[in-house]
């Protein structure tokens, strides 16, 4: 799995006193959900920070981060901040606080209903 190790044990230790904070590993990384919302992930070397959509513009206008992309689709209301440019502990802080200050209004994803087996699917056929 390739993701820095030490960037993960520092979001660890920074979210640790919340109370509901779950870790997933990912292909590329680890995702840290907060309340049940992503919040932030760590990949090789950059932070994927889950922040209100209307600070994201002065952000990436003012501040060292990018928008995210996947596959070239930009997200706005969630950044990436590399390491290097991560200079200290304050800066850090910084970073981990505007994701987990959006954390508390921000809306969860929709719980995924599960499918319908086709053996109930056609149960449900041959009772009309």
């Amino acid at each position: 799995m390739a993701y820095n190790e030490k960037l993960v044990n520092r979001v660890r230790e920074a979210i640790t006193h919340l109370p509901k904070v779950k870790e997933t590993k990912m292909a590329k990384g680890a995702l840290f959900m907060v309340n049940e919302k992503v919040c932030i992930s760590v990949g090789d070397d950059e932070l994927m920070l889950r922040i209100d959509p209307l600070l994201h513009e002065e952000l990436v206008e003012t501040k060292n981060c990018r928008t995210m992309k996947m596959k070239d689709k930009e997200y706005k209301g969630y950044i990436m901040v590399s390491e290097g440019d991560i200079k200290n502990k304050k800066e850090f802080d910084y970073w981990i606080n505007l994701a987990l200050e959006f954390n508390k209004k921000a809306k969860a994803s929709p719980k995924k209903k599960k499918p319908i087996e086709k053996a109930t699917a056609k149960k449900v056929k041959k009772i009309k």
